[in-house]
């Protein structure tokens, strides 16, 4: 009993601690690892070289599901100590390690045997199965970020504790293993292969990482004479081209961008078939979800081919931006992510300028707004404790709002003098931890602009502005409060770098918005307006041509909130296409917003959508179906009765595009135009137009009569499978049944994806069931369960919500140790748009707490209330009825 006591008082001393004691600190581990892919588990032994700083008795590392089997500490003298109690603390991830002895002051090594389980969880060491020739097999894959190395070995598992680290391997023999490093060594006794790989440069646990399984890859050489592999899943190494040549020229575009050179010798790139995220970027090995690195250029879309793109140009970004500069704590994530999102549209940009990824990247900013808009939302900068709670926070603020405020602070100083600082900052930095602060000091030293207290702004604080904008004579007047799609209030400020055109794209002004109010002269600009014809103008209508639009490319994050002089202004200039694409974009997306938190009407919203009519750019096309999809959803519990009128208005919106491409592609037609022709249809599908599912039906019979038919392109094979996915029903199951035979002859995880994603569009409740119930069958991995959810009918989200509720426990322990319980919560729950059913799931969860979706539940909360503030909104809007009809009417341009 004393001696639990004593145990309990040395835990207790390092109880919730925000981070581990200092007083050790790693330099490097020697790490040796012995698989048993048969049997599912592993040993080993890790040899930590430290630096300890203070006289202590203690240590303290972490560890987290790891059976220890013996412990010991040698110094400098090679004197050893044994300690005299191992203590694993499972809620604190931790073990602590009592001395009787004191050690001193000094180096010293640190060595612990221990062994565990590989887990199913996709995380830490975990266990995924593949199929060589007809047999399921097992491989063995780490995801460590943000904090699982623990669950593989004893370590020192926080990112600014970086250390080199010598990674060695025992595996079957007819297996290959991969690490950070180059082999150096491989050593056959019997069975066993030993794999040596060279000593890596100091890096952070969450980095480190081996895959042990079966590949065939493919390699080329940069300029720089940088090796890199990809790994592909046997006999689809050609599927792994593409991604090889992107990573050859990305590393190239940031070696020259950062003017620092790939700071490892190889490069390896691997696609596994079970991974929870899309991609990792560990030091030297990426490792990625098959269908975001295998690209067939006959079967895959062009859609695929642009997120390809973007994945591999991030995941080789962060060897820059994130490995060889790491945050100093999981605070500062967005100088992670929001960086590699950013630079990585950049990268794209520059290398395929006929995509229009900086056109493209306002998806991101749009996403960013819709979460920061939230009053669940978190500053960029946040406080992370303990250090796991930063599982939920790679999300859409890290991500989005992180990579926009880059880009508007890119726009801000001029793209020469980002750059050159961006540069310094690394060169400073690396190998090294640096924090938010550092970034700005270098920026402002580098660009001769203090910008610190306005990006403070920014990052500091949650949310964002919405800025109105008043024209009264010949000045226009500026306000800015924080934009809460709530209607809630506060009194926080920014810094906003302001942009605006005034009736033209030759007449900008910009100026730094410090105060809450803020005035501009126009006068001479509005005088112009009377006696200059520009191309930009509407000939013959005078002082009617005049327009301003404030955010111009929507390059700043914020919202813009126009009178109704300038509204109508805009209306104008949108219908006469001579705004940017950029500017529709916007025009729309912030209409959209403001008519959410009901300070704009869904009369004004849908007058807008209108003058959209001839729309052909895809940027602005598809923000218009998101749009769209959205007044559908909302309507249903809003307005039930017009339900069918507004679908029908937003097909004849749609329709002049979708004829005007048609179904079959154009030889030599742009990228966009591919990829817009899948959107448009997938739309008109999901608004049951009666002609597209015509069509769609007889292109898919001719699929299935059929696999090599020309009649189903990669580009509109989304469409076609979900229009044929809303006509099936329990009494007539042809589109069903046809889907599950198509998933189980898939023979590429882009093609079972495909699939995932339709499956449980089905407007037949009893049919939705089904789909669910496969959704989370072994059929289905469990990675993949988040494109099923993602494509839930709104027809069907009550039903959904009852089977989710029935199904908790298994759903629970299925996939409650990773992040894909988020994925239920999020797709299921945020649908609802009432205060009643809102009430009802926060008493569901009440008896069901789980940390790991505390924040997706509570966003998904108000989102929901906030949709039951816009259902009361719309239904005092008695000018709907008469206009739906109107617009429904006018027919397709």
């Amino acid at each position: 009993m004393e001696q639990k006591q004593k145990q309990k008082a040395i835990l207790h001393q390092f109880k919730s601690q925000p981070r581990l004691p200092n007083f050790p600190i790693p330099n490097r581990y020697d790490l040796h690892l012995k698989t048993d892919l048969s049997a599912c588990t592993f040993s080993g032994i890790v040899r930590i070289t430290l630096t300890i700083v203070d006289n202590t008795k203690i240590i303290v590392l972490n560890a987290l599901e790891l059976d220890i089997h013996g412990a010991s500490y040698s110094n400098s003298n090679t004197q050893i100590y044994k300690p005299s109690d191992v203590l694993l603390d499972e809620e604190d991830e931790i073990l602590v390690l009592v001395f009787d002895d004191m050690l001193g002051v000094g180096e010293g090594v640190l060595e612990i045997e221990f062994s565990a389980p590989l887990n199913s969880h996709l995380k830490g060491f975990y266990k995924c199965t593949y199929v060589d020739g007809g047999v399921k097999k097992n491989m063995a894959v780490t995801q460590f970020e943000a904090v699982d190395a623990r669950k593989c070995f004893p370590c020192w598992d926080e990112p600014a504790l970086k250390a080199s680290f010598k990674i060695t391997l025992d595996v079957s023999k007819e297996l290959m293993a991969l690490s950070n490093m180059p082999v150096f060594d491989e050593k056959l006794i019997g069975d066993v292969k030993t794999v040596y790989f060279e000593e890596s440069p100091h890096m952070s646990t969450y980095l480190v990482a081996f895959v042990i399984g079966l590949f065939d890859y493919i390699e080329e050489t940069t300029v720089d004479g940088i090796k890199v592999r990809v790994y592909c899943p046997l006999g689809k190494s050609e599927e792994g081209r593409y991604s090889l040549s992107l990573a050859i020229k990305v590393l190239d575009y940031f070696t020259k961008y950062f003017s620092m050179s790939y700071p490892l010798p190889k490069l390896d790139m691997v696609a596994v078939p079970e991974f929870c995220g899309g991609a990792m970027e560990n030091n030297g090995l990426i490792v990625y979800r098959e269908n975001l690195m295998l690209y067939d250029d006959l079967h895959s879309s062009a859609k695929n081919k642009q997120v390809l793109a973007i994945c591999v140009a991030h995941e080789v970004a962060h060897h820059w931006f994130g490995n060889l500069v790491t945050m100093a704590w999981w605070s500062d994530l967005w100088l992670n992510e929001g960086f590699a999102t950013w630079v990585s549209y950049m990268a794209i940009e520059t290398l395929f300028p006929e995509w229009k990824m900086w056109t493209q990247f306002l998806q991101q900013t749009a996403s960013g707004l819709v979460i920061d808009a939230l009053e669940e939302s978190h500053p960029i900068e946040m406080e992370i404790h303990p250090a796991r709670s930063i599982d939920d926070k790679f999300d859409a603020i890290s991500y989005k709002k992180g990579s926009t405020i880059i880009r508007m602070l890119q726009i801000y100083l001029g793209d020469d003098k980002f750059q050159k600082a961006l540069s310094e900052y690394i060169k400073r930095y690396a190998w090294k931890n640096a924090k938010t602060d550092d970034l700005w000091a270098v920026i402002s030293e580098e660009s001769g602009t203090q910008i610190n207290l306005m990006m403070d702004s920014w990052t500091k604080q949650m949310g964002y502005p919405a800025i109105s904008v008043k024209s009264s004579d010949n000045t226009l007047e500026f306000e800015q409060s924080h934009f809460l799609l709530s209607g809630q209030h506060s009194d926080s400020q920014w810094i906003i770098p302001i942009t605006l055109s005034l009736g033209s794209y030759n007449k900008q002004k910009n100026f730094i918005m410090e105060t809450k109010f803020h005035k501009v002269d126009i006068s001479k600009d509005f005088a112009d307006a009377k006696t200059t014809t520009t191309p930009e103008t509407i000939p013959n209508t005078g002082v009617g041509n005049f327009w301003i639009k404030v955010n111009t490319s929507q390059s700043g994050f914020y919202r813009v909130k126009y009178d109704d002089k300038l509204v109508s202004q805009l209306r104008n200039a949108v219908e006469n296409n001579v705004l940017s694409e950029t500017d529709k974009f916007g025009v729309l997306d912030d209409a959209y917003a403001l008519c959410q938190a009901g300070q704009q009407s869904l009369s004004s919203l849908l007058s807008l959508i209108d003058v959209y009519r001839k729309e052909l750019v895809y940027i602005v096309t598809s923000r218009l179906i998101h749009v769209c999809n959205g007044i559908v959803n909302i309507a249903t519990e809003a307005i039930p009765d017009l339900v069918f009128e507004l679908k029908q208005l937003f097909i004849n919106v749609l329709q002049f595009s979708a004829t005007k491409l048609g179904w079959e592609p154009i030889p030599d037609e742009d990228h966009s135009s591919a990829i817009l022709r899948g959107r448009l249809y997938t739309a008109l599908a999901s608004f049951d137009d009666d002609k597209t599912h015509e069509e769609a039906m007889q292109r898919f019979q001719a699929y299935m009569r059929d696999r090599k038919t020309t009649l189903l392109s990669a580009d509109t094979k989304m469409a076609v499978y979900l229009a044929v996915i809303r006509k099936a029903t329990v009494s007539s199951r042809y589109g069903f049944e046809s889907m599950l035979q198509l998933y189980r002859e898939a023979d590429t995880a882009e093609k079972r994806e495909e699939i995932l994603r339709i499956l449980a569009a089905c407007p037949d409740q009893d049919l939705l069931v089904e789909a669910l119930d496969f959704l989370v069958s072994d059929e289905v991995r469990e990675q993949d369960i988040v494109y099923g959810l993602a494509g839930i009918s709104f027809e069907g989200h009550h039903r959904a919500w009852k089977w989710f509720k029935d199904n908790w426990d298994p759903i629970f322990n299925r996939y409650g140790a990773n992040f894909l319980l988020t994925n239920f919560v999020c797709d299921i729950i945020t649908p609802f748009c009432s205060n009643e059913e809102a009430d009802e799931i926060e008493e569901f969860f009440a008896t069901r707490p789980h940390e790991a979706v505390a924040m997706d539940l509570k966003q998904s909360l108000e989102q929901v209330r906030i949709k039951a503030r816009w259902v009361e909104f719309i239904r005092q809007d008695h000018s709907l009825p008469d206009l739906i009809k109107k617009l429904a009417a006018k027919g397709s341009s």
